[in-house]
């Protein structure tokens, strides 16, 4: 195989070890007359009904995964659900529902969103104790996930994460804020659950699996942080961009906690939060894969998440010390000559859409539309404008894409190169320092058939990179 085709293998079968329907179905088992729910043992005979709800990109896969196992060992009539995914991975299953909550690319809440969690919000509140509850979450399910408290609009909840994010405020600041203006985040939505028994089964796609953080954790314990939301608002001086009823609200909830310190939701119940997928599980399969194609692996792990443009210049920087070390003098062993290197990065890098630049080099047709690209899109870019010459690039490739199918706002999961994807830029008279000053990484590839496109996965453990080098 050529080393483009080495690479999507490696990283394909990453994805594979976090299939969201393998991943879940894993956590379901029957022994003798006890149904286990990943660390949760339930008796067979007693077990009432299992209502399954949730929300994320991954969710479709994860409620096809779930659904299968547990018609294997429980009663068709005795399982339903409703579970909010992406408009594009609806599909009909037999006993949950997919609920479109909002359209492909648009990473907000909807009011379809607000509707999906209204329902789910009311099956979950009809559960008895001897019910059992099952929440599928996965990247995404902060914004598929959407109830704002009563006397909350969606319009108010968007105003204020739209100030924040205006502000640079970072995701945990956002999810902070957010979270005091939700019915279902932080916690409330296992809180408002009427079964005897919870059990959150998590894809995270967040740096260290943290569970309170994926989807604003809703099945996380916690307690009311008004008065640090309004903080966050009062430091990032966005106070005159929030709508008065909303600080009104925060303010109020503030004073109540002030009073009551150690309030918190009740906690009645047997609950559980199980992450079945990470992207250290995608890494160490690549790994494996890597090995088997005969490469000498390199892991920079899953914690990577600096600036995109900077890791991809750190990348094949990698890539092309390890050869010129490899090649160094004359002396060098023909073994050492002949080595076959991958290089594996996961997390979640960022894009500086405060960088920006003049267009030369950029076609007029190119111009006339917004910029495009993605975090991954950008960082192999970068790495290109870095090194723009094809022979810098000879037995090198690169790929980096979103484990979720989605760069971005584009129907690609990212990019790959090699030396011939370089030769082309290069015959094309197109520059990739104009395309990355303006992030518009999308165009160049698009002309150029440099772009990794894959579909919706149904499953999302941030991003994964592989590197190749083989010196021949």
């Amino acid at each position: 195989m050529s080393l483009r085709e080495d690479a999507v293998a490696i990283w394909t079968a990453g994805l594979a070890a976090v299939d969201s329907a393998k991943s879940v179905a894993q956590q379901i088992r029957v022994q003798h007359d006890q149904l286990w729910i990943a660390d949760v043992r339930i008796q067979m005979p007693s077990a009432g009904h299992i209502e399954v709800v949730g929300a994320g990109k991954a969710g479709a896969g994860m409620a096809s995964g779930i659904e299968a196992a547990l018609l294997a060992t429980h009663s068709a009539d005795g399982v339903s659900g409703w579970v909010n995914v992406p408009a594009d991975c609806v599909r009909p299953l037999r006993h949950i529902h997919l609920h479109a909550a909002r359209p492909a690319g648009l990473n907000e809440p909807t009011q379809e969103a607000v509707q999906g969690t209204r329902e789910i919000l009311r099956r979950v509140q009809s559960l008895s104790e001897s019910d059992v509850c099952i929440v599928l979450l996965s990247g995404g399910a902060s914004a598929l996930l959407c109830s704002p408290t009563p006397g909350i609009s969606l319009s108010d909840k968007l105003s204020v994460t739209r100030a924040l994010a205006g502000s640079g405020a970072p995701i945990h600041e956002l999810n902070l804020v957010r979270t005091q203006l939700s019915q279902v985040k932080g916690g409330r939505l296992a809180a408002a659950c009427r079964a005897g028994t919870l059990v959150a089964l998590i894809i995270s796609d967040v740096i260290g699996d943290p569970v309170e953080v994926i989807g604003s954790g809703p099945t996380t314990p916690s307690v009311p942080r008004a008065a640090e939301a309004l903080q966050v608002l009062r430091d990032r001086d966005v106070l005159d961009r929030i709508p008065p009823h909303v600080l009104s609200f925060l303010e109020r909830q503030a004073a109540a906690h002030a009073t009551d310190p150690d309030a918190a939701f009740p906690w009645r119940r047997t609950f559980v939060n199980r992450i079945v997928a990470s992207n250290a599980m995608a890494i160490d399969a690549a790994t494996l894969k890597a090995k088997a194609l005969g490469y000498e692996v390199q892991s920079l792990g899953s914690s990577n998440a600096g600036e995109a443009a900077e890791e991809g210049r750190q990348l094949i920087a990698r890539l092309l010390a390890i050869r010129a070390e490899s090649c160094r003098t004359k002396q060098a062993s023909a073994l050492n000559r002949q080595r076959r290197v991958c290089i594996l990065s996961g997390g979640e890098p960022t894009v500086n859409l405060s960088v920006s630049g003049p267009a030369s080099g950029i076609p007029a047709a190119h111009r006339v539309v917004a910029a495009r690209g993605g975090r991954n899109q950008e960082l192999v870019l970068a790495a290109v404008a870095l090194h723009r010459n094809s022979a810098d690039w000879k037995n090198v490739a690169l790929l980096s894409g979103g484990t979720d199918g989605e760069d971005g706002p584009t129907d690609a999961a990212g990019a790959i190169v090699d030396e011939a994807v370089v030769a082309r830029i290069a015959a094309s008279g197109l520059n990739p320092d104009s395309y990355l000053a303006r992030h518009d990484s999308y165009s160049i590839f698009d002309a150029i058939d440099g772009l990794f496109k894959t579909g919706p996965t149904h499953t999302n453990v941030m991003d994964l990179r592989v590197g190749l080098l083989c010196n021949r």
